[in-house]
C-alpha cells in the first residue's frame, strides 16, 4: 500500500520545511539547537500537520543515536521497557533517541517510567502533542524538557508545499499534470494551516482530475473546491482549539466587537457545536452586560430557546441576532464582581449568625434577655424602605455591590440614594 503523499515527500532538511520560522529561521532557538549537535529533551506542541514529526525525523537523522519511535495511542509500558533494555547493548552504546508521538495519551505511570533515563541523558526524548503540554504532560517530564510551540502554517508557505506536491506527482506518474490557475492558492487557503491536509488535497485532485487519451491529467479549480471545501476549519471538541474558539467568542462579545463575535459563532456552528454557542452567549449576557441592560437576559434566553428548538442551520439566525445585541449593549460586571467577592468571603469563613430580626422563628429561649424579633416590614414605611441591619454582625459594613457607570445602574443608585439619605 502506497504511503500518503505527505510521507512520500517529507522534507529531509530544514531548508525544505515550510513554516515555523519563529523557531526554525536563521538564528532561532530550535535551529541553533539542532545545528549544535547536542540535542536536549524536547517537547513539540501544536496542531496536526505543521511539521512536528518532520523535525523530529530530521533531528534523528543528524545524530548517531539509536532511534525508536512510539505512538502514545498504541504503545504500552512494555514497549518502553523494551527501549530501556537496549541501553546496555551494542545498539544503544551512543545513546537512544526516543520519538514519542501523541505523548498526551501516555498516563502518568508510563511517563514516570522514562523519567530516570531522560534525567541521566541515556535516553533523549522528543515528544510531540497536539494538546497543551502544561496540562497533559507530567510535571517532572516537563521540567527536564524544552517546549517549542508549532503554529498553523501560513497560506503563502503552504502554497509552496502544494506546488511541490504537484511537481512530485508529475515525476512519479511520469505524465503531464496541468493545474488551473488558483488551484494551489485555494488548497493553501482551505487547509486551515495543515500541510498534511493540503498535500492530501493535492493527491486527491490528481486522482480526481480529468484524464485525456494520453494519460495526462487536468486539475480544475472546481475539482479543488469540491475536495477542499470543508478543510479550512480546525476544530476538536475535546482539544485546545475548542477552548480557544469559545474563549475568543465570549471575549469578542465582552469587547463589543460584533464582527469578531459573529466570526467565532460561525466557526462553532460550522462544527455543529450548538451547545457551546448557546451556553457562552447566556453566560456573557449575564456576566458582561448584566444590569447595564437587564432586559437582555430574557431576550437572549428566548433566542437560545428558539435556536435549540429549530436546530441547525436555522439556529444561526436567532443566535446571530442575540450575539450582535450582546456586543452592542452597554456593559457592566458589577454584579459579577459582587457575587464573586461574596462567594470568596463565604469560602473564607467570613459570615456569622443571621441577625435576629431576619431569622425564621418567632420565639426566643430563656438565654435571650431582650425577647422579640424586632423585624421591620419595609412596606409599612414611606417609599417601602426602612433602615435596619441585614448582614451578620461580623461583616455588617461590607460592601459587595458597587453600581456600574452605565445609565441604568446609575439611575437605580440615584433613586436609592435619595430615599436612604
Amino acid at each position: 500500500m502506497k504511503a500518503p503523499l505527505a510521507d512520500r515527500i517529507r522534507p529531509a532538511s530544514l531548508d525544505d520545511v515550510v513554516g515555523q520560522q519563529h523557531i526554525l529561521g536563521q538564528g532561532k532557538a530550535l535551529r541553533n539547537i539542532m545545528e549544535s549537535g547536542r540535542i536536549p529533551n524536547l517537547i513539540f506542541y501544536g496542531p496536526s500537520g505543521v511539521g512536528k514529526t518532520t523535525i523530529a525525523r530530521i533531528i534523528a537523522q543528524q545524530t548517531d543515536m539509536r532511534l525508536h519511535k512510539l505512538n502514545g495511542t498504541t504503545a504500552s509500558t512494555a514497549d518502553i521497557k523494551a527501549v530501556v533494555e537496549e541501553l546496555d547493548t551494542f545498539a544503544g552504546m551512543n545513546g537512544i533517541l526516543l520519538y514519542l508521538d501523541e505523548i498526551q495519551y501516555f498516563n502518568k505511570r508510563q511517563q514516570q517510567t522514562l523519567l530516570e533515563f531522560i534525567e541521566n541523558g541515556r535516553i533523549t526524548l522528543i515528544a510531540s502533542t497536539t494538546e497543551n503540554p502544561y496540562f497533559y504532560v507530567y510535571n517532572a517530564i516537563l521540567s527536564r524538557s524544552t517546549v517549542f510551540e508549532f503554529k498553523p502554517v501560513e497560506p503563502e508557505d503552504i502554497l509552496r508545499a502544494a506546488e511541490r506536491g504537484f511537481d512530485f506527482l508529475r515525476q512519479e506518474k511520469a505524465c503531464r499534470i496541468d493545474v488551473e490557475d488558483g488551484v494551489c492558492a485555494h488548497i493553501a487557503k482551505s487547509c486551515g494551516g495543515d500541510v498534511r491536509k493540503a498535500l492530501n488535497a493535492v493527491e486527491l485532485c490528481a486522482l480526481a482530475g480529468e484524464t485525456d487519451g494520453d494519460g495526462n491529467i487536468t486539475v480544475t479549480l472546481d475539482t479543488a473546491t469540491q475536495l477542499a471545501q470543508r478543510s479550512a476549519m480546525r476544530y476538536d471538541r475535546e482539544g485546545d482549539e475548542h477552548y480557544d474558539i469559545i474563549s475568543a467568542y465570549q471575549k469578542s462579545m465582552r469587547g463589543s466587537d460584533p464582527d469578531a463575535a459573529i466570526h467565532y459563532l460561525a466557526r462553532l456552528l460550522e462544527a455543529g457545536d450548538l451547545p457551546s454557542a448557546c451556553r457562552r452567549l447566556l453566560v456573557c449576557a449575564n456576566e458582561d452586560v448584566g444590569l447595564a441592560y437587564p432586559q437582555i437576559i430574557p431576550i437572549v434566553k428566548a433566542a437560545v430557546d428558539t435556536a435549540l428548538q429549530v436546530g441547525l442551520p436555522e439556529a444561526r439566525i436567532p443566535l446571530a441576532n442575540a450575539v450582535v445585541l450582546v456586543c452592542q449593549a452597554p456593559k457592566s460586571n458589577a454584579v459579577y464582581n459582587a457575587i464573586n467577592q461574596a462567594m470568596a468571603d463565604v469560602q473564607a469563613g467570613k459570615s456569622g449568625a443571621v441577625p435576629r430580626q431576619l431569622q425564621n422563628k418567632h420565639y426566643d429561649g430563656d438565654e435571650v434577655e431582650k425577647k422579640g424579633q424586632f423585624y421591620q416590614y419595609p412596606h409599612d414605611f414611606p417609599d417601602h424602605w426602612v433602615r435596619q441591619q441585614y448582614l451578620p454582625d461580623a461583616i455588617k459594613n461590607t460592601v459587595y455591590y458597587t453600581p456600574g457607570d452605565n445609565k441604568t445602574e446609575q439611575a437605580f443608585a440615584a433613586y436609592w440614594k435619595d430615599i436612604k439619605k
